[in-house]
């Protein structure tokens, strides 16, 4: 099957997440109108999102994630082997990021993006520096598992 996305119809169409915090949950950045599904690709799907603010520790257990920054600059973090790194990203720029590693977006002026992530994706539910000095308990309690 063959599918074809018009992007600038579809950023057109998306709204913009104000002040985006780590502690919401899915219902209320869908309600939104800034996240949106574009297309299934192989084990996931194609995003778009545009948001301000700071977005929750994520990870894809079951593969790497493309994100293109689309439109803005955002500073991306993502714990490493190595420990944890930031990275500003800006309008052009795209990162691919590693099967499992938590990773999580900062943009307090905004941002577009577009993804092609895998399913599920974890995301945390509370706001901590680094989620590895939660203990599995913690992130068990503290995670919303997205297979949309």
């Amino acid at each position: 099957m063959i599918t074809i996305v018009d992007l600038k119809s579809e950023l057109a169409n998306l709204g913009m997440l104000q002040d985006r915090r780590p502690d919401m949950l899915e219902e209320e950045r869908r309600a939104s109108g800034a996240f949106k599904t574009l297309a299934p690709y192989r084990d996931g799907n194609l995003f778009s999102a545009r948001f301000s603010g700071n977005g929750a520790w994520e990870r894809h257990p079951n593969g790497d994630e493309l994100v293109q920054v689309l439109e803005g600059e955002t500073r991306f973090h993502i714990i490493t082997d190595d420990g944890p790194q930031t990275h500003t990203l800006k309008a052009g720029m795209l990162v691919v990021v590693p099967q499992g590693a938590w990773h999580r977006f900062e943009s307090p002026n905004g941002v577009t993006l577009m993804t092609a992530t895998p399913k599920p994706t974890e995301h945390l539910t509370v706001d901590v520096a680094d989620p590895r000095t939660l203990t599995g308990a913690q992130v068990s309690g503290n995670i919303e598992e997205k297979w949309r």
